[in-house]
């Protein structure tokens, strides 16, 4: 029987150090569900709250990107009622965010619902139910659900995921360590270009609610418009994916710490999430429960 610690940090640490094996447990998966999945030429949306969200515009940024078809990332509120979709996936990791719920009511296609808990609404509802179930989570923070439905869905787009893992593992073990700036940096920015950009809104979504750090997250060819005003000594940017060209020596030139190695987008925001729980420990902050936020939020009926 497996037991779990009360401690503060102790889940989200224990969830951030099973997404190797719950990602090769994902593209495993993904080859069971070629016919729930979109299929090639399918207009899709894809929908999600919060991480869910930034999951989603990943995804469809790689899809469309790919030539698959048509992929808008909308977050649930969002999705427009009059568009017309061959096939929604809704993502939601408990499966009771009532804004999927009522989106996925709404929709005049197929839905298939990723989540982590079977026998909630969000699966009751939809048309298919993917349950990632060994990749739920204890803590409110989201790591491991949120990467590992990204797996999922980039490995059903043909990604070759098997290196993204051993760098994930390889991250795990202390290697390719941040900038020791970082452990004081005052504020990050976090860069990212096409799907990459989903998941650097996403690395600075962990950093600020877990650390309560001031954040920001930008599409690369975006920052040079206006947000570099803020890069000094003292900050730090971090790129995830390869850089533009240009934006180091850019960055390079305001003073502030540039984080820019040669890792996949997702396995670096293994790094990401390591720096979330670290300042926020620091902080006297319990990173699995930050605070103001739930698990789930899950509205009254109106």
């Amino acid at each position: 029987m497996t037991t779990h610690s009360t401690s503060p940090g102790s889940d989200v640490r224990d969830e951030i150090a099973r997404q190797p094996d719950a990602w090769t447990r994902a593209i495993s998966l993904a080859r069971d569900l070629a016919d729930v999945l979109p299929e090639p030429g399918e207009k899709v949306a894809v929908i999600g709250c919060g991480t869910s969200w930034f999951m989603a515009s990943a995804y469809a940024a790689l899809r469309e990107g790919r030539g698959l078809g048509p992929t808008d990332a909308f977050a649930a509120s969002e999705l427009p009622r009059e568009r017309e979709y061959d096939r929604v996936v809704a993502i939601s990791r408990s499966g009771t965010t009532t804004e999927v719920v009522r989106a996925i009511e709404s929709a005049r296609c197929p839905v298939v619902a990723i989540t982590g808990v079977a026998g909630t609404p969000v699966p009751e509802v939809a048309s298919h139910a993917v349950v990632l179930d060994f990749a739920d989570e204890r803590s409110v923070v989201q790591t491991v659900f949120a990467t590992t439905s990204l797996t999922l869905l980039r490995a059903s787009v043909g990604d070759r995921l098997e290196p993204v893992v051993e760098q994930a593992r390889e991250v795990l073990a202390g290697e390719h360590g941040l900038p020791s700036a970082l452990a004081e940096a005052g504020q990050v920015s976090f860069l990212g270009s096409g799907w990459a950009y989903g998941v650097a809104q996403e690395a600075a979504l962990k950093v600020r609610e877990a650390a309560q750090l001031w954040t920001e997250s930008y599409l690369q060819m975006e920052y040079r418009h206006g947000p570099i005003a803020v890069a000094e000594p003292g900050r730090a940017v971090w790129v995830l994916g390869t850089p533009v060209a240009g934006i180091v020596d850019d960055v390079a030139a305001t003073g502030a710490t540039l984080v820019n190695d040669d890792l996949d987008a997702m396995s670096d925001l293994v790094r990401a999430q390591r720096l979330a729980v670290e300042r926020a420990e620091r902080s006297g902050l319990d990173p699995d429960r930050p605070r103001h936020l739930t698990r789930s939020v899950v509205l009254a009926d109106s």
